[in-house]
């Protein structure tokens, strides 16, 4: 049976879903889920996902939700995803996690809230809250700096120093590139910009296709 992709690409996680499938010619199928009409918020998406966000999955009878818990599924559950992008050594996928668990209370929580608050807010009935886009700035900031200070020292083009992406390097790129769309003055640091070079630069078809609305 087909692998469904219930997602929206206007969400970050929901395009890294999208884009690892696309890298690795996993064959899916895309049901979108729009947000802003309240879609996930269904009868219907509630019997895939109780807890009513995307993206999720169901592949045959089996469900699963949570981006980073798809993306580890995917990469093991399919033949011929390359090692790199979840190791199957477990020092090497232990390091990958602790980015992967670090995101999602760290950069996520600043970026998502970030643009939701300057940008998207009004799409979804919502006025713009400048106070929270103030406090998700300062988060967004200090997770950019940790990524530059921490994961990017080591040797190599990629988080942890490899020389090939993981699944953790997609997730944060996904949602450092959502602030596209608005004008925020980040301070510049040098290794993470060019971590970002490096990946655009890997992900380049993928990410040109998704702008496009291409399937």
């Amino acid at each position: 049976m087909t692998l469904k992709l219930y997602v929206d690409r206007m969400s970050q996680p929901s395009r890294a879903l999208l884009i690892f499938c696309k890298l690795n010619g996993i064959d899916f199928e895309e049901v979108y889920i729009n947000l802003s009409k309240r879609q996930h918020l269904s009868p219907e998406f509630k019997e895939v996902n109780p807890l009513k966000q995307v993206p999720a999955i169901m592949d045959g009878r089996f469900k699963l939700f949570e981006s980073h818990a798809i993306l580890r599924y995917l990469a093991c559950a399919f033949p011929g995803v390359a090692d790199h992008w979840y190791p199957a050594d477990l020092y090497k996928r232990a390091k990958v996690d602790s980015v992967l668990d670090w995101h999602h209370s760290n950069l996520r929580r600043g970026a998502a809230v970030y643009v939701f608050s300057t940008v998207l807010a009004p799409a979804f009935g919502l006025p713009l809250n400048q106070q929270a886009a103030a406090e998700a700035e300062k988060v967004l900031l200090a997770s950019l700096a940790k990524i530059e200070s921490v994961w990017l020292q080591k040797k190599g083009r990629f988080l942890l120093g490899s020389g090939q992406p993981s699944i953790a390097d997609l997730s944060l790129v996904c949602e450092i590139m959502q602030l596209q769309v608005v004008v925020l003055r980040m301070k510049i640091y040098p290794l993470e910009w060019t971590w970002r070079k490096s990946l655009f630069s890997h992900f380049v078809e993928s990410f040109f296709l998704l702008s496009l609305g291409s399937g």
